[in-house]
């Protein structure tokens, strides 16, 4: 009985430690911030996962101004040097929300030998970013659904008032019905106290060159049933020209680290699990 406790305590030390090795870098869509995680990181790190969650420049509790950002490298930076400052030998899973899809993209294309597999959540997801009419239909969210653009959003001019706005932000009043309408009050009633105007015409410039060897980084695709933002149409449209390793599907909202955080951590925990770290 004794000599089986101690194998079993060996192999739970491995796993523990094999765990331990695993790294997921959290990326947010437009006007979060890396506090949108907050559910996803706590599973995470009580099952002894490495979780980082980064803000993008102008969101979250980062200081710059949203409204004065209008390039997608100045508004990725701090994923780009967050990856420049991992050892050679150290990869991360990236795993991007709704625009978060066009951070983790780019951050492949640079970075492809530190990633060990990009997620996609409910995200845009385009090999080169807006390149033509059809990657903006599949990639942009059309909330035309609930009204006019000014009805829909609060938006920015940091360019003056003659240019097209600089960025935005999805009305309080919408938000809960557009973002988070499976999800807890009490989420949707945080994220209207910490959203912040996303830089969209930084978004719409983003454009990638193909790395060498990104196309060997696995992506694995969570669509999400029920979204209002990224449709599920979009989605299907986006994973039938890019199709990734593997797709799920969360019957959920746009949001589900708040509308169903222990299926998606389980979606995560299972998609870490396909491919091993290469070193």
């Amino acid at each position: 009985m004794g000599e089986e406790h101690f194998v079993e305590k060996e192999k739970m030390e491995e796993k523990l430690e094999e765990v331990s090795k695993i790294h997921f870098v959290l990326i947010h869509g437009i006007s979060g911030g890396g506090w949108c995680w907050y559910k996803i990181k706590s599973l995470m790190e009580i099952s002894g996962y490495k979780v980082t969650c980064l803000d993008l420049k102008g969101a979250g509790i980062h200081p710059h101004d949203p409204t004065t950002i209008i390039s997608f490298d100045d508004y990725n930076q701090p994923l780009i040097n967050f990856l420049s400052s991992l050892p050679q030998n150290e990869q991360v899973i990236l795993v991007g929300h709704s625009a978060g899809g066009l951070s983790v993209t780019d951050a492949t294309h640079k970075f492809p030998k530190k990633v060990r597999m990009a997620v996609y959540i409910g995200a845009t997801m385009l090999r080169n970013g807006f390149v033509t009419e059809q990657d903006v239909k599949d990639g942009i969210p059309d909330l035309s659904d609930f009204g006019e653009a000014i009805d829909v959003y609060d938006m920015c001019f940091g360019l003056g008032p003659e240019q097209p706005p600089t960025s935005a932000v999805v009305k309080t009043s919408l938000q809960r019905k557009i973002i988070y309408q499976m999800s807890p009050l009490e989420d949707s009633t945080l994220a209207a106290m910490l959203l912040r105007p996303g830089p969209i015409q930084a978004l719409a410039s983003a454009r990638f060159k193909e790395g060498e060897g990104a196309e060997e980084v696995p992506r694995i695709y969570i669509r999400t049933a029920y979204d209002r933002v990224v449709k599920p149409k979009q989605q299907d449209e986006m994973i039938k020209k890019w199709p990734p390793k593997n797709v799920y599907t969360l019957e959920t909202d746009h949001s589900p680290f708040f509308s169903a955080p222990l299926l998606l951590f389980g979606l995560l925990i299972k998609a870490a699990s396909i491919g091993e770290v290469q070193y």
